[in-house]
């Protein structure tokens, strides 16, 4: 950032190839974020198309099991017709024997009601070992009264006007496969999650060495230029034919340098976290940056905390997010508006919030649920960097909350900040 001068601030201009660079780079990150979108819903589609493919087909499977255990419990009844109106022979027998293997084999659970309405002859129902006649009684009922709601009972004619009914239910084979999709659908959902939080922590792991390795190849490439820009400023200094004000103005840039080198070097390391005013510290840094952009922009901070309010936070960094902020809601405003800084405590909770609100052009909803991804912005230079630092700052370094709060089209936006706070008692 460059420094205010007595005359007039410098505008410093970005090198046609630095901006080329620097779209190509933002479109890069866009990409591979457009990229995991678009694999999320292709592997979603697919995985829904599996399911829906597997209901159908399992579906049409149990539709015809559940014909073929009909057929057979007709059968069986047309074999208890038979038993009751005509004379047995051998060939019969055998021939009812099948009938009835076939109902064994399947294991279909049926219950013969006779023209009286008692319960007679039953089939593959399972009773406890040791169960009394009245326990068997009371199962057999239990048993008879959830078949009548399972499926229609099948008549058994047995002439004279007198007629029974055979009561059946699904064999535990078709309940099974009835129930077999939607495990399998859970499966895979289950298979499904499991991957993409396998892919999300390696894709993670990925984005913090790049962002680490960036961060620290910055501040190393910074050392050696600082070292000597430090050189020229004590030459500067020691010749009296050259004004000493550009020497001054010289070393406030150099120490500011400094301070972002210091910032890309806590990147990818654990900062140093302290107990720190947190009212003075945003007052103070404002009113440093409200010196150093556009002076058609006003700055107001709201200090609604307690004086011995203090907050766990590394002042570089933090510092850092603000200006990151507040940079971004004045390209917001074009350079003209207002920018108000609200601190507050919520009663009786251990948090600091901190909202940053402009007057600029807000955003849609589509832009704010962009807004924090690499390479997003809404400006046409830029990396769209700055206000993913500063959610990775706040998220990853000080365990607190950077989103936007509100947004309207036409008439700004609210970031807030939350920070975790010891609760300050008013004496």
């Amino acid at each position: 950032m460059i420094s205010e001068s007595p005359k007039e601030k410098p505008r410093f201009k970005l090198h046609p190839v630095a901006i080329l660079n620097s779209q190509r780079l933002r479109r890069s990150l866009m990409d591979t974020y457009d990229q995991k979108s678009f694999y999320k819903y292709v592997i979603g589609i697919i995985l829904l198309i599996l399911s829906i493919g597997s209901l159908f087909y399992t579906d049409k499977l149990v539709e015809e099991l559940e014909e073929r255990e009909e057929r057979e419990v007709q059968l069986y009844a047309e074999g208890l017709r038979y038993v009751v109106n005509s004379p047995l022979d051998e060939n019969f027998n055998v021939i009812y024997q099948v009938i009835e293997d076939a109902v064994n084999f399947y294991q279909i659970p049926a219950i013969y009601v006779d023209e009286n309405n008692l319960p007679n002859p039953n089939k593959n129902i399972k009773f406890p070992a040791k169960a009394s006649r009245q326990e068997r009684e009371r199962i057999i009922q239990s048993k008879l009264e959830e078949m009548k709601l399972e499926h229609p009972p099948i008549p058994v004619e047995l002439g004279k006007g007198r007629a029974g009914k055979i009561y059946y239910s699904n064999s535990f084979l078709l309940t099974q496969l009835r129930y077999y999709p939607f495990l399998q659908l859970s499966v895979m959902l289950l298979i499904g999650y499991l991957a993409y939080l396998a892919f999300s922590s390696a894709r993670k792991a990925e984005q913090n060495r790049v962002w680490v390795g960036l961060a620290k190849e910055t501040a190393h490439q910074l050392g050696t230029p600082l070292s000597s820009l430090m050189a020229w400023v004590e030459y500067f200094r020691s010749d009296p034919t050259i004004d000493s004000s550009i020497a001054e103005e010289i070393e406030k840039d150099v120490i500011r340098l400094e301070m972002i080198t210091t910032r890309f070097s806590n990147i990818g390391s654990v900062p140093t976290l302290r107990q720190e005013p947190i009212a003075l510290i945003v007052t103070n840094f404002v009113n440093y940056l409200e010196k150093r952009v556009s002076s058609k922009v006003k700055f107001e901070v709201h200090d609604q905390l307690a004086i011995e309010q203090t907050a766990l936070l590394n002042k570089n960094l933090f510092e850092w997010v603000i200006e990151n902020i507040c940079k971004n809601a004045v390209d917001a405003m074009s350079g003209v508006g207002e920018i108000h800084v609200t601190l507050q405590a919520p009663p009786r909770a251990k948090e600091i919030w901190i909202d940053i609100t402009d007057t600029g052009k807000g955003m849609n909803k589509a832009q704010i649920s962009k807004i924090f991804n690499p390479g997003f912005s809404t400006k046409k230079r830029g990396w769209g960097l700055g206000l993913t630092l500063a959610k990775r700052i706040i998220e990853n370094y000080h365990s607190g909350k950077l989103f936007v709060k509100h947004s309207e089209v036409g008439k700004g936006t609210t970031f807030r900040i939350t920070l975790n706070a010891e609760i300050v008692e008013e004496s």
